[in-house]
Parts: structure tokens; sequence; C-alpha cells
């Protein structure tokens, strides 16, 4: 059926060229008018400033190359970024709406997130509210190719992303770890390669130097956006001050080891591999490889056509993939085949009313799906390679009637940073889930269990507050959270550091004295409950002695249990459905594995 639509939309095409060279021929003489020519939008901040020259949006587009510049050579790398947390920066919904709650609660920050998350946008001069969709794609892109390869100066913690990416076109020179030996000897030798080493040229657009950048493989490279502090002096981001006292740091170890090189999560060299590969030729066949997928933990949230980034994906533009209903089946054969015969009706968007527009996307849907699930495993590898759980130990010879006392021992085997980090601001979820399976397979006791919504039962559950599911007593999470102090002086744990008892006028205010003389902000400090470098802890367990009904084969059936956020939070943040529902599909079980025994 699509072969009969491409060819039926191929003579259609014809017909158009004809009657459009006909048309171009009786009009070929009409003088158009100045009236006649619209006048362009402007499409950011910079242009708006600079309003009738010409040149703004073709600087905006060469001084600051797309990562689809880059991937003609490097494509390899591409593909590995493309999905990249680096990547999906920018995109992240709940980014987003994370960042609008938190300007509300605190205006004054300006753009201290953006910097991060959009460092290009923010050189190029877009304001932080601007609609992604507007934003030009080199922006979209989040941490882009440019982001770290044009920086040219050495930054330490403290700078809060506040980095200068040096402007260019896609010829001038790329900061690296290598001496650019490589690049030199393809532009001397460029009618071999098929390069172009300037606009007026054809061939592959090519960077004329490759600069080595001493501080780019070292861990001090990523403190500037991965050591955050805000108003009122609260550390966002702290995995680099927990590498700093790491065995990590002593034994040399770097960040870029563990998440870019050959083994997700631990450092055992580097993947070999061409530092480009130009026109079919690799360049540098047996150089080092670096990942540039940037393992951890994170995952995206957001329609499967807007991420990962997708060359073809960017002739539909953003608004126009939100309005593809991708879960209903959209340009798939079976969907189209229906709508076909009648069997469905659809009421499609403007923009989704062509059949071989759906065949596309669904094309681009389903290579970008497929990449989702390649960072899956990359999770569950960089998760399971950095924790180890081992257990059930029993206090006691399990006997029915009587209470079953057991534990399981979680530690933390990376060598780098706790378990979990990253950003305490998002308060990524990280718990242990384990359930009791009697002789018939029911399930009669369980911690670690979800209310409706997908969150753990802790005082932050919508369905323990309005008394629908019983309290977790026993839950183990290493999930760090903020703790305000109430009016009286008690403390509270609260999705952000605002104390609504005191404030009427909740806000985040800038402190009034130095952090150091009490080591945190008054009346907010963390509750850290993550697991140091090498560091353990067990998760104890009771069951009561009236569930130790029957004797014989019991089963023990456990796993951690990953999420890049509560939905509590998201709520908090006015996440949307669809965001919610993406947030726990993707979330991420780690270690999963069972033990029977017998009860007598």
């Amino acid at each position: 059926m699509r072969e009969n639509k491409i060819l039926k939309k191929i003579w259609m095409l014809g017909i158009c060229l004809l009657v459009s060279s006909v048309l171009v021929g009786c009009y070929s003489e009409t003088a158009l008018t100045d009236d006649s020519v619209p006048t362009p939008t402007p499409t950011s901040p910079l242009q708006e400033k600079l309003t009738g020259d010409p040149h703004v949006e073709v600087f905006e587009v060469t001084q600051y190359p797309s990562a689809a510049k880059c991937a003609p050579c490097h494509e390899q790398i591409y593909d590995e970024w493309r999905s990249s947390n680096h990547a999906y920066a920018a995109i992240s919904p709940m980014f987003h709406k994370f960042e609008q709650k938190l300007h509300s609660l605190a205006p004054t920050k300006g753009a201290f997130c953006v910097r991060c998350h959009m460092s290009v946008g923010t050189t190029l001069g877009e304001p932080r509210d601007m609609p992604l969709w507007k934003r030009a794609q080199v922006s979209r892109e989040g941490v882009t190719c440019i982001t770290c390869h044009r920086i040219t100066e050495s930054y330490a913690r403290g700078f809060n992303g506040m980095r200068r990416i040096t402007p260019g076109d896609i010829h001038q020179p790329i900061y690296g770890t290598r001496t650019g030996e490589g690049v030199k000897h393809v532009v001397e030798n460029k009618e071999k390669y098929k390069v172009a080493t300037n606009k007026n040229e054809t061939g592959v657009a090519i960077h004329l130097k490759g600069i080595k950048f001493e501080q780019l493989d070292k861990s001090e490279y990523c403190a500037s956006c991965h050591q955050v502090a805000i108003y009122a002096g609260i550390k966002l981001e702290v995995v680099y001050e927990q590498y700093l006292n790491s065995p990590a740091l002593k034994k040399g170890i770097t960040c870029q080891e563990c998440h870019m090189g050959l083994v997700p999560g631990e450092p055992k060299g580097y993947a070999k591999g061409p530092v480009a590969v130009v026109n079919g030729i690799p360049i540098e066949p047996d150089g080092i490889h670096a990942n540039h997928a940037f393992y951890g933990p994170g995952y995206p949230i957001t329609h499967p056509g807007v991420f990962p980034h997708h060359k073809e994906g960017e002739r539909f533009d953003m608004q126009t993939w939100l309005k593809f209903d991708y879960r209903a089946g959209w340009g798939t054969e079976e969907f189209e085949e229906k709508l076909e015969n009648g069997d469905i009706k659809v009421d499609f968007p403007p923009e989704w009313q062509e059949i071989d527009d759906r065949f596309d996307a669904r094309d681009i849907v389903t290579s970008n799906i497929a990449e989702l699930e390649k960072k899956r495993d990359l999770r569950r590898r960089v998760m399971e390679n950095g924790s180890r759980i081992d257990g059930p130990f029993f206090e006691s010879r399990p006997t029915t009637g009587k209470t079953f006392n057991f534990s399981y021992k979680i530690t933390n085997i990376d060598l780098g940073h706790n378990l979990p980090s990253g950003s305490l601001g998002a308060q990524p979820e990280l718990w242990f889930n384990v359930a009791l399976i009697d002789p018939d397979g029911v399930n009669i006791w369980e911690s670690g269990y979800l209310d409706s919504l997908g969150d753990m039962c802790d005082l932050h559950s919508y369905d323990v507050r309005a008394g629908k599911i019983k309290h977790d007593d026993q839950l183990f999470n290493l999930q760090t959270k903020f703790l305000t102090t109430n009016v009286k002086g008690t403390d509270r744990e609260m999705y952000l550091p605002v104390n609504l008892d005191a404030d009427q006028r909740p806000i985040i205010r800038p402190n009034n004295f130095m952090n150091s003389l009490m080591n945190h902000p008054p009346f907010v400090r963390m509750e850290g409950r993550s697991l140091p470098p090498l560091g353990y802890r067990y998760a104890e367990y009771s069951v009561p002695s009236e569930l130790m009904k029957k004797k014989g084969t019991y089963r023990l059936a456990s796993r951690m249990r990953s999420r890049a956020e509560p939905i509590y939070f998201m709520r908090f943040c006015d996440a949307t459905p669809e965001m919610e529902q993406a947030m726990n599909e993707w979330m991420l079980d780690i270690h999963p594995y069972s033990v029977e025994f017998e009860v007598e």
C-alpha cells in the first residue's frame, strides 16, 4: 500500500511541476514591487536587536555550527551523542517545568539554569523563557559539539556554566584531546578526501585545525556544570565535590574514563577507533575513541519524534511533531490499512493529513525508540557496574507463626561519587523493592511498592496523605531531600527549599550572612541518604508473624529501582499527564533477582 501511495505522490508532483513551469513562463515579465516581498520576522533576540541587517541570520547559523554539521565526518560520535543526556539538556520538558517553577520562587536567578542546559542559546542572547520551538536549532541541541569543543579557556567549579564559546564557522579550529595531526593531513590532501576548506569550495566542510586543549580530558573540565549552587546557597549539583573526596581522585581516575570509556561506569580504558571518517576513509583508525553517549542513569520523557535528535526529523518543526500521535500507531502499515478500509476514522491535524508524511514520521520515531532502548541498556549497565546487592540474610531460620526478619546489603562499588549522585535539585530516586511470595504464589508482603501515581508510599505520596494506601514504614530509599524549618523550629521535608509556614509569599531569598557560619543556608538543609564511594548500608525488613502461615517454599523477589523524578515533584512543577506516563514507563530496574527458601 505504501508503494502505491508513493507512486501516486510522484505522479502528482510531476503534474505540479509542469503547471508551475507554465505559470513561471507566463509571469516572468512581471516585476515584483517592494510591497510584494514579505519582511522576514526576527527569530531571536539577536535578530530583534539588528532587524534590517541581512547578515544576522547567517551569523547565527554559521558562527555556532549545529552538531549536524559535524556528523558527516563524525557519524559514530553523532549517533552516540544524539540520544545522550547532554543532547537532551535543552529539550527536556521536565527541565523547563522545573526551571519555570524555580524562577517563580527565585526570580533573581536569571539565566542560571539555561547557562548549562542551553549554553549556545544563552550566548546568542535568547531569553530564558523563550519557547523551545522558537530557539535556534543549535540552541535546542543543549550540550552540543561546540559547547565543549569551542572552549579555549580553563574553568573550575564556581562558574556555574558561565563558559565562553568561541564563535566561528565550521572551518574555524576545534579544540580536543589530540594535537590535530589528522586534520592537518586531510587539509593538506583535500582533493583526495574531497573536503571544502572554505565556503567557496565544494565537498564536505571541514575545520582547518585541531588544537589540543589540556583541560578537556580532565575531571575539572566537568565542574563548571556539574558542581553548581543557587540561592540560598543550595548545591543543586554535587557530583564533582563528591569526586574530590573519592578514591577515584586518589587513583588518578577521571570522570571521562567511567562516563566515556569502554565499559559504562568502570575505568577500563577506551575503545579504539578513527578520530573521523572522511568520505569513507578512516583517519587515525587506531586512535582512542571516547564514547559520547556519556553513560548515566537519566532518560528522556519527551516525544520520540523530537528526541533523540535526528537529522531527517528536522524537516518537521517541534510543534508539528507534538501533534503526531505515535502511541495511536500513526504511520504504521496496520494503522494506515485500517484507515484506508474505513475501519477507523481519525480527524488528523492539518500538518499530518498526508499519508507519506505519517510514514516518514513513523520511520523516524521507530529509529529513535530503538536508540532509546540502546540507551536503556547503557543506563542499566552503568548502574549495575556501580552497585552491588548481597543477600538476603536471615536473622534466624524462617518458621511459621514467627516474625521473619531479614536484610540485604546495598553497596556503592563506584570509586568516583555517591550512589545516587547528580542533581539533588531534581531529587533522583533510587530505592529497594522486595516482595515475599508464599507457596501458593501470592504476594503476602512488600516494601518499596508504589501508589496509583507511581510514587513510593512515603510522606509525599498523594495516596498516603489521602488515606488510600498504607505508608511504607520499612522503605529503603537513597533519595536526598530538602529539609525546611517550620515556625517553631522543627523540620519537614519539602520539594524545594521554600518555607511555606513562615512566609506568606513563598520565595527563595538570598542569605543575609555567610553560609560558612552554619555550613548551610538558614532554615534549609539537605537530608542526604546516598551512599559514598565504597560505602554500604543494610536494608532491614521484618515480616509480621501473622503473615507466615504456611509451610513450604517461599520466594523473595528483589530489585533496585531508578527514576529521574518523583511524580509528586512533577505535579508540583505542573508537569503534564503525558510527562508522568513517560517518566514511569522508562523507570529502570537494577539487579533484579529472586531467592527461594523453605519455611518450616
